[in-house]
Protein backbone atom coordinates (compact mmCIF):
# COMPACT_ATOMS: atom_id res chain seq x y z
CA UNK A 1 0.00 0.00 0.00
CA UNK A 2 1.57 3.53 -1.33
CA UNK A 3 -1.23 5.73 0.18
CA UNK A 4 -1.46 7.82 3.49
CA UNK A 5 -4.50 7.31 5.10
CA UNK A 6 -6.53 10.68 6.74
CA UNK A 7 -8.85 10.21 9.07
CA UNK A 8 -10.48 12.54 11.53
CA UNK A 9 -12.74 14.97 9.45
CA UNK A 10 -16.81 15.42 10.16
CA UNK A 11 -19.85 17.49 10.39
CA UNK A 12 -19.48 20.88 12.84
CA UNK A 13 -21.00 23.89 13.66
CA UNK A 14 -19.44 26.82 12.39
CA UNK A 15 -16.96 27.65 15.34
CA UNK A 16 -16.11 24.07 16.29
CA UNK A 17 -13.04 22.37 16.32
CA UNK A 18 -11.73 19.27 14.41
CA UNK A 19 -8.40 17.19 14.36
CA UNK A 20 -7.28 15.20 11.46
CA UNK A 21 -4.66 12.64 11.44
CA UNK A 22 -2.70 11.25 8.59
CA UNK A 23 -0.37 8.07 9.03
CA UNK A 24 2.08 7.17 6.32
CA UNK A 25 1.87 3.39 4.91
CA UNK A 26 4.80 1.74 5.94
CA UNK A 27 6.11 1.73 2.35
CA UNK A 28 7.29 5.49 2.84
CA UNK A 29 7.89 5.01 6.45
CA UNK A 30 11.94 5.37 5.62
CA UNK A 31 11.55 8.47 4.12
CA UNK A 32 8.62 9.92 6.46
CA UNK A 33 11.15 11.70 8.60
CA UNK A 34 13.16 14.10 6.88
CA UNK A 35 10.12 14.71 4.19
CA UNK A 36 8.12 18.42 4.60
CA UNK A 37 4.43 17.07 4.84
CA UNK A 38 1.57 19.42 3.99
CA UNK A 39 -2.20 19.28 4.37
CA UNK A 40 -4.19 20.42 1.34
CA UNK A 41 -7.69 20.70 0.71
CA UNK A 42 -9.94 20.34 -2.41
CA UNK A 43 -13.52 22.01 -2.20
CA UNK A 44 -15.10 20.57 -5.10
CA UNK A 45 -13.31 17.89 -7.33
CA UNK A 46 -13.22 19.88 -10.33
CA UNK A 47 -10.70 22.57 -8.81
CA UNK A 48 -7.39 21.88 -7.84
CA UNK A 49 -6.17 21.52 -4.15
CA UNK A 50 -5.43 24.09 -2.31
CA UNK A 51 -2.32 23.84 -0.02
CA UNK A 52 -3.43 24.87 3.82
CA UNK A 53 -0.44 23.84 6.10
CA UNK A 54 2.92 23.30 5.78
CA UNK A 55 5.69 21.28 8.72
CA UNK A 56 9.25 20.50 7.81
CA UNK A 57 11.67 18.03 9.05
CA UNK A 58 12.64 20.44 11.64
CA UNK A 59 8.89 21.44 13.05
CA UNK A 60 9.15 24.94 10.82
CA UNK A 61 5.13 25.46 10.06
CA UNK A 62 3.36 27.92 7.22
CA UNK A 63 -0.05 28.41 6.60
CA UNK A 64 -2.27 29.63 3.71
CA UNK A 65 -3.44 33.24 4.99
CA UNK A 66 -7.07 32.10 5.14
CA UNK A 67 -6.27 29.71 8.37
CA UNK A 68 -3.53 31.47 10.03
CA UNK A 69 -3.88 31.37 13.75
CA UNK A 70 -6.75 29.03 13.79
CA UNK A 71 -5.49 25.81 12.27
CA UNK A 72 -2.01 23.80 13.44
CA UNK A 73 -0.08 21.50 11.71
CA UNK A 74 2.20 19.45 13.90
CA UNK A 75 4.15 15.89 13.71
CA UNK A 76 5.00 13.00 15.58
CA UNK A 77 7.77 11.34 13.95
CA UNK A 78 7.70 8.31 16.14
CA UNK A 79 4.41 7.48 14.66
CA UNK A 80 4.83 8.58 11.20
CA UNK A 81 1.32 10.88 11.39
CA UNK A 82 0.79 14.44 10.84
CA UNK A 83 -2.09 16.39 12.85
CA UNK A 84 -3.90 19.04 11.47
CA UNK A 85 -5.78 20.75 14.50
CA UNK A 86 -8.60 22.97 13.49
CA UNK A 87 -10.51 25.82 15.62
CA UNK A 88 -12.87 28.52 14.65
CA UNK A 89 -14.13 26.77 11.95
CA UNK A 90 -15.82 28.44 9.24
CA UNK A 91 -18.49 27.03 6.20
CA UNK A 92 -16.02 27.97 3.62
CA UNK A 93 -13.46 25.55 5.40
CA UNK A 94 -15.78 22.73 4.19
CA UNK A 95 -13.60 20.75 1.95
CA UNK A 96 -11.90 16.69 1.70
CA UNK A 97 -8.80 17.21 3.15
CA UNK A 98 -5.37 15.23 2.11
CA UNK A 99 -2.23 15.59 3.15
CA UNK A 100 0.90 14.69 1.06
CA UNK A 101 4.77 15.41 1.09
CA UNK A 102 5.36 18.72 0.11
CA UNK A 103 6.12 18.10 -2.31
CA UNK A 104 3.95 15.61 -3.41
CA UNK A 105 5.36 11.98 -3.56
CA UNK A 106 3.28 11.14 -6.18
CA UNK A 107 -0.49 9.99 -7.50
CA UNK A 108 0.11 6.94 -6.24
CA UNK A 109 0.59 8.03 -2.39
CA UNK A 110 -2.94 10.89 -2.64
CA UNK A 111 -5.39 8.90 -0.20
CA UNK A 112 -9.07 8.91 -0.14
CA UNK A 113 -9.34 11.77 1.77
CA UNK A 114 -11.29 13.01 5.07
CA UNK A 115 -14.55 14.99 4.35
CA UNK A 116 -15.08 18.22 6.52
CA UNK A 117 -18.48 19.67 6.60
CA UNK A 118 -19.12 23.29 8.46
CA UNK A 119 -22.57 23.88 9.07
CA UNK A 120 -23.49 27.92 9.72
Amino acid sequence: QRQLVESGGGLVQAGGSLRLSCAAPRTISSVFNPKTMSWYRQTTPEKERELVATITPTGSTTYADSVKGRFTISRDNSRKTVYLQMRSLKSEDTAVYYCNGNPPWGEDYWGQGTQVIVSS
